[in-house]
């Protein structure tokens, strides 16, 4: 492999800062391109520092004040990251509590979850424009404000809009701690301080089901928000206080009007599906949000055809490279996050567990997460991308199929076993697809690349927790064990069609310089 130096200002792991989405369990670094720069001739680079700014003297700090820097950043990550598993199993004394069902709490899941995969693109251009320390600041900070009106929510609607809204808003502590991050780390020193990062984000989740399951037990859910509202407000003086300025490119064009199609599309699509279980399929509210998903599509592409900076550009969707790994993502985070949504429920109503247990069974599952993407990473030229992402998603779905054959009851060991097998391989998945992402494009599209591929991961991850809980609930009259049956059952199927499309996924031990 070639290994040229690259300029700072087209770094890929500066320009894929944009990937990281705010608040996610599945948090993914591009652990190939940090693989390259471990395997780089040992010369190349020595000594270097990025260059300063204006205004910024981070290039004659010493080496402690950046990793005191990173530590305030990843506070501010670890904050926004940490309730939503803690949401997921706190949702029926939730509905209990603000009288509204647990089935229209899944919004206070994903809700957050596509808001952030529509928003990652913007929160990242917005810090190459106004500058990352900014963009950042503004993310925390709105979080916390955010956190402490849900903390006072008076309904199941004013806790869903202030938990989407506090999320889209901290969505932008993702990309920007990243592109502050990179700034502030040498070439040699960068995998080291990344990788914590990718720790904080996948261990944000376990650290809200240790601490939160308990908290909620003994205090109740408000406990959740009231308990993130002082951290968010202490990362934030922290980054007020330490984060420095970081480079602005005034070049970059943002495609408003296909940001607009999409997200009307999406809503449209998200809106049939959330409802439909509830109002029934010929409601006129889900037959609209039928019709409108194909039309903003059409109008998002063809808005795209015409825009000087499409917001995606289409030619990659008839790259093989490309569009393999972004349609396996969607299939992926279908029955990933689908069955995370259903395991607490199933836990609860089958086995009548109390919250604190629950909590402490999930731990599993994002825990083997945080340890099995390193682990790939370290392992990205030994085994082949498509070896490991088949691998993966043959363990999720064995994991479903788990599932679905002890819904009658669901033991703990078997629970616990189930959970790994879907944490391990899918943690293990991620990097390899994002890597293949990444692969198929030239550095100067990294960024809107992952964007996509994180966007497309949202969606399936948004239409299949509202899809296998609606299938569920549709299928209540074969008895609740049979309910949950059904639904863990669809999700098998939908991960073995990923399946089948994982083995297009092409290996590539070097990203294209011209995509043609």
């Amino acid at each position: 492999m070639d290994h040229e130096p690259e300029d700072p200002e087209t770094d890929p792991a500066v320009a894929v800062a944009i990937e990281g989405p705010g608040v996610d369990e599945e948090a993914v670094l591009p652990w190939s391109l940090l693989l390259r720069r471990r395997t780089a001739p040992r010369g190349a680079g020595r000594g270097r520092r990025p260059r300063p700014v204006a205004g910024s003297d981070t290039g004659e700090r010493p080496g402690w004040w950046r990793w005191l820097v990173t530590a305030s950043i990843l506070l501010g990550v670890l904050s926004v990251a940490s309730s939503i598993t803690i949401l997921a199993v706190s949702r029926p004394a939730i509905a209990d509590d603000l009288g509204t069902s647990a089935s229209t709490l899944v919004w206070l899941i994903s809700g957050p979850t596509i808001a952030l995969g529509l928003t990652g693109t913007t929160a990242g251009k917005l810090g190459d424009l106004y500058g990352h320390r900014r963009v950042y600041l503004v993310g925390v900070t709105g979080a916390a404000v955010f956190s402490l009106l849900a903390a006072l929510a008076w309904s199941g609607g004013s806790l869903i809009a202030f938990r989407v809204i506090g999320a889209t808003v901290g969505a932008a502590t993702g990309p920007s701690s990243l592109a502050v991050i990179n700034q502030l780390f040498s070439r040699e020193e960068r995998s080291k301080a990344l990788g914590f990062w990718s720790l904080v984000m996948a261990g944000g989740p376990v650290l809200g089901l240790v601490l939160g399951g308990p908290l909620v037990e003994a205090v109740g859910w408000r406990a959740i928000f009231w308990f993130q509202t002082p951290l968010l407000l202490a990362a934030a003086v922290a980054a007020f206080l330490l984060l420095p300025e970081t480079r602005r490119h005034h070049d970059v064009h943002f495609d408003v009007m296909g940001q607009v199609a999409l997200v009307v599309s999406l809503g449209g699509l998200l809106l049939a599906i959330d409802r439909a279980s509830v109002w029934g399929p010929t409601n006129p509210w889900v037959l609209a949000g039928l019709v409108v998903f194909p039309a903003g599509l059409w109008w998002f592409v063809r808005i795209e055809r015409r825009v000087s900076h499409p917001l995606i550009p289409l030619g990659w969707l008839r790259r093989r490279g490309f569009a393999a790994p972004v349609a396996v993502s969607f299939f992926m985070q279908f029955g990933y996050m689908g069955g995370f949504i259903l395991t607490p429920k199933m836990l609860a109503e089958v086995r009548g567990l109390p919250e604190d247990t629950i909590a402490l069974m999930m731990v599993p599952r994002p825990l083997t997460f945080a340890i099995a993407g390193p682990i790939a990473g370290f392992l990205a030229y030994r085994v082949r991308a498509r070896t490991t992402v088949v691998a993966g998603m043959v363990s999720l779905a064995v994991s479903l199929a788990v599932f679905a054959a002890v819904a009658d009851d669901p033991g703990t060991v078997v629970v616990v076993v189930a959970l790994t097998l879907s944490g391990f391989g899918i943690g293990a998945a991620q990097p390899r697809i994002a890597a293949a992402v990444a692969n198929s494009v030239a550095d100067e599209d990294l960024g809107i690349a992952g964007a996509t591929q994180q966007l497309v991961a949202q969606v399936g991850t948004t239409v299949g927790m509202n899809g296998l809980e609606a299938t569920q609930v549709a299928s209540l009259g074969v008895g609740l064990a049979g309910s949950y049956r059904n639904a863990f059952l669809l999700g098998t199927v939908v991960v073995l069609v990923g399946t089948v499309l994982a083995t297009g996924i092409v290996d590539s031990g070097e990203r294209r310089r011209d995509p043609g």
